[in-house]
């Protein structure tokens, strides 16, 4: 049963606002739907999906991708299916919260007086999926008939280590039947007029320093120890962090994707107050811009690992090689249809390298361009923050921008295919 009002309630049931716009309520009751990890409810993503591709008059494939994973890809096919597809990818997955923290209930997609819809996945990318299927769902209803095939695909576990959902789809065979040519995948808010648009992406490397050393009593000033070694260890790459971050704040030009970030994360060792360990480990999570050498820098990190001592080594959890940029020459045909579309809507863009990591690593590795791109501007940057939240006018924006792109996109056929 449902509340009688709108707002959290017990049990999870919500109503609508009267007058809201269906688009808005659509949006809201995908924000309801608990696909937060640790233990993403991907069934109910599923059932959701299954009834808007049955809404629209769409063909939905499922492919498991490892046990319990599953991509959906609905299709809208062209006229001309020859020609290469328009991937419109999005994950249903979301990041963990610390309700504590947060002003309402993170999954009841609460809107405030001013229109603010909080929930979790608001920005990180519910948003997005809603505003593809609502823009389909306009073209179609426009009677709309595109020259190219869109598909509208939806990934699992993009917010945990690797992004297994898309690394793995994209060497099935099923993904090379889509015959894609230029895929949009997710962006990031931004507090000004303009709208950021990313071409290329930060490799993450996440990586474990072990420091060996002697063990002993702790009463004792024993030479050569773990963690002697491990503060030569961490000095040096905090060291190197802020050296990056002085740069960032010094420069006009940089953006967050241009430089190096450096987070410790992790410290491990031990086994009692008295004891001086025989091995302490250390954890970073460095984003590496694709401007920088990384053979070189993987020898400086060995060098650094020498200079802390004795049998120093490292391992990485995760190690992206991919320095893949999609073009935004003004004579390449995907980005100049792309921005002469937002152009035409009077829409400022701000091209930069994507700071963290997104699924359009994988499709960019492979050959493919791919732009990150969320139509949210008046927006601070939320994701995986407290209080995550997205203007539903800002969100109904982001639908028509959309719509415009997506037309001038699959409709101009004969310059996008040599």
């Amino acid at each position: 049963m449902l509340p009688d009002k709108d707002g959290p309630g017990v049990g999870g049931g919500y109503t609508f606002s009267e007058g809201e716009d269906p688009s808005v309520s659509l949006f809201r009751e995908y924000l309801r739907l608990k696909t937060v990890h640790p233990e993403p409810d991907y069934d109910a993503a599923l059932r959701f999906l299954d009834r808007i591709a049955e809404e629209l008059g769409l063909p939905m494939k499922k492919i498991e991708v490892f046990p319990g994973k599953v991509v959906s890809i609905m299709t809208w096919e062209g006229r001309n299916p020859t020609l290469k597809s328009i991937l419109l990818n999005s994950h249903t997955d979301v990041v963990p919260v610390f309700q504590d923290q947060w002003k309402y209930d993170a999954f009841s997609a609460f809107k405030d007086a001013e229109g603010n819809i909080y929930a979790r996945g608001s920005q990180d990318m519910k948003c997005v999926t809603i505003q593809y299927i609502q823009a389909v769902r306009r073209l179609k209803a426009e009677g709309q008939r595109l020259m190219r095939t869109v598909h509208l695909m939806f990934v699992p576990d993009e917010e945990v280590g690797g992004h297994k959902g898309m690394e793995t789809f994209v060497k099935h065979p099923e993904f090379q039947t889509l015959n894609i040519g230029f895929a949009l995948d997710e962006g990031l808010a931004n507090p000004g007029e303009a709208f950021t648009v990313f071409y290329g992406e930060r490799n993450p490397w996440w990586i474990t320093i072990h420091c060996p050393g002697s063990p002993g009593h702790g009463s004792r000033f024993v030479e050569n120890t773990a963690a002697e070694k491990l503060r030569q260890v961490i000095n040096t790459f905090l060291e190197f962090r802020e050296m990056e971050k002085q740069r960032l704040n010094t420069s006009e030009c940089l953006t967050l994707g241009d430089v190096t970030t450096v987070n410790m994360t992790m410290v491990r060792g031990g086994v009692a107050y008295n004891v001086i360990p025989a091995e302490m480990d250390v954890s970073f999570d460095l984003r590496i811009p694709p401007t920088v050498n990384l053979q070189e820098f993987e020898k400086q990190i060995k060098q650094w690992c020498k200079e802390a001592g004795e049998d120093v080594t490292y391992e990485f959890a995760q190690k992206h090689m991919n320095q893949n940029l999609t073009s935004t020459a003004e004579n390449d045909p995907w980005w100049s249809t792309f921005s002469a579309a937002c152009k035409a809507m009077n829409m400022t863009l701000e091209k930069e390298i994507f700071p963290a990591a997104t699924d359009s690593r994988f499709i960019r590795a492979i050959g493919i361009p791919a732009i990150g791109f969320s139509p949210m501007n008046r927006t601070p940057v939320l994701l995986h923050d407290h209080n995550e939240y997205l203007n539903e006018q800002v969100f109904l924006k982001g639908i028509s921008v959309f719509a415009k792109i997506f037309f001038v996109l699959v409709c101009c056929a004969e310059t996008s295919d040599e």
